[in-house]
C-alpha cells in the first residue's frame, strides 16, 4: 500500500446545488449515496477543483455559483499527506478562478505541488468512441497528474495555435507574422508532447488491476514531435493551412489509441462492458503511476462506476482502491452498492430539497 493522500475537511459555499457543506473526512475512501439530482456529483466535482482546470465537468467558473446566486462560489480544503498538511482554498472571480494555498495565493499549476486528482464518470463512458479531441483532453488529465506544469505548456501552445488559425483565416502571407507564433508553437508543443509521451511510458510500467483487462496505449501524432520539425512542418504547410484556414498538424491533432491487448482487438471494437473495464484499468494504472511518481496515491473520483459493474468487478474495484491506499470518493443511488467495502468506506447520504443539497454522514 502508498502513502495516503486525503482530502480531511471539505467545505462548500454556493457551489452548484449546495448553498453551504462542512465535511470531516478520515482518509478512508467516501461512499456517497443518495438519488438521482441529489447533488451527489456537485459534491464531488467541489473535490476536483482541488486540481487544475475546470474540474470534471470542464464547466465555466460562471456556472458553476448557485443558481441565482450573484456571489460566486467558493471551496476550501485541508489536504494530508506524507509529512504535510495543507490548506487549500479556491473561488469565483471575475469570471475566472483564484487559488491560495496556506493562506497565499497561487497559481493553478501550483495546485499539483499539494495534490493529485484523477476521475471517472459517466460522460466518458464514450471515450473509444467519440471524437479525438475527447482522448486527448482525456490524455491530457493523467498526464497533468504526472506533470503539473503540463497544463501551463498546453495553455501556451493553444494561445499561439489560437493566433495563427487567425491569420489562416484572414489570409495573411506576412511570414515574419507565421514564424514568430510557430517558433512559441513548436517550443510549447514539444513540451507538450514529451509530457504525454512521459505519461503513456509511466502507465506502461503500471500494473494491471486484477479483474480488469490493461489496455496497450499508442501516440497516434499527426506531424514531427520535436519543435525544429513542428517548425518545419508548419512552414512548408502554410499554403495548405491557409486554404483550409486551420492548422492540420500538429500536438492538438494528437489521438490516444488504445487495444484490448488479451485480444489484440482495438478499443472502439470491443463490447460496451469491455470498454468501461478498460477505462476503469486505465484509471487505476493512472492512479498507480502518479503514486509512483508522487509519493502517495491520488484522489479518485469515481462517479456512479459501481452500478455499472457486477458484483465481481465492484468487488475487485474496491480491492484495487484498497491496496492502492487511495482516497477514492464514490457515488451511488444506493448504499447496498458499497456492501462489498464493509468498513474501509466512510459513508455520506446525499438529498436535495428546493433545489439545496445536504450531506449527512451516515
Amino acid at each position: 500500500m502508498t502513502p495516503t493522500l486525503a482530502v480531511t475537511r471539505l467545505i462548500l459555499a454556493r457551489f452548484r446545488s449546495h448553498e453551504a457543506a462542512d465535511v470531516s473526512l478520515d482518509g478512508r475512501p467516501v461512499a456517497i449515496f443518495g438519488p438521482n439530482g441529489a447533488g451527489k456529483t456537485n459534491l464531488i466535482e467541489a473535490v476536483s477543483m482541488l486540481s487544475p482546470g475546470r474540474g470534471l465537468r470542464g464547466a465555466a467558473s460562471e456556472d458553476l455559483a448557485q443558481r441565482g446566486d450573484l456571489g460566486g462560489w467558493q471551496v476550501r480544503a485541508a489536504i494530508a499527506g506524507p509529512c504535510i498538511a495543507h490548506e487549500v482554498a479556491t473561488r469565483s472571480e471575475g469570471g475566472g478562478r483564484i487559488v491560495a494555498i496556506d493562506g497565499k495565493a497561487a497559481t493553478q499549476s501550483g495546485l499539483g505541488a499539494v495534490a493529485r486528482v484523477l476521475w471517472l464518470t459517466p460522460a466518458m463512458d464514450r471515450l473509444w468512441m467519440d471524437a479525438a479531441s475527447e482522448r486527448r483532453r482525456f490524455l491530457d488529465r493523467v498526464t497533468l497528474s504526472l506533470h503539473p506544469r503540463h497544463g501551463d505548456a498546453a495553455l501556451a501552445y493553444d494561445r499561439a495555435l489560437r493566433e495563427r488559425n487567425r491569420l489562416l483565416r484572414d489570409g495573411a502571407r506576412d511570414a515574419a507574422w507565421y514564424e514568430a507564433l510557430e517558433g512559441r508553437m513548436a517550443e510549447f508543443g514539444a513540451q507538450v508532447v514529451a509530457n504525454r509521451i512521459g505519461a503513456l511510458a509511466a502507465l506502461a510500467r503500471a500494473p494491471a488491476a486484477e479483474g480488469f483487462p490493461a489496455p496497450t496505449l499508442t501516440l497516434e501524432r499527426e506531424g514531427p514531435g520535436d519543435a525544429a520539425g513542428m517548425a518545419a512542418a508548419w512552414r512548408a504547410g502554410r499554403g495548405r493551412d491557409i486554404a483550409a484556414g486551420r492548422s492540420l498538424t500538429g500536438p492538438h491533432r494528437d489521438d490516444l489509441g488504445a487495444v484490448y491487448a488479451a485480444k489484440g482487438l482495438a478499443a472502439r471494437l470491443c463490447s460496451t462492458g469491455e470498454q468501461k473495464a478498460m477505462l476503469i484499468s486505465l484509471i487505476l494504472g493512472s492512479a498507480f503511476a502518479v503514486a509512483q511518481d508522487f509519493g502517495a496515491a491520488p484522489v479518485l473520483l469515481l462517479d456512479e462506476v459501481a452500478a455499472h459493474l457486477d458484483a465481481a468487478r465492484r468487488a475487485a474495484l474496491y480491492a484495487a482502491v484498497s491496496t492502492l491506499g487511495a482516497q477514492a470518493f464514490m457515488t451511488a443511488t444506493g448504499p447496498e452498492l458499497f456492501d462489498e467495502m464493509g468498513d474501509l468506506a466512510q459513508r455520506f447520504e446525499v438529498r436535495e430539497a428546493g433545489g439545496t443539497s445536504a450531506v449527512r454522514p451516515r
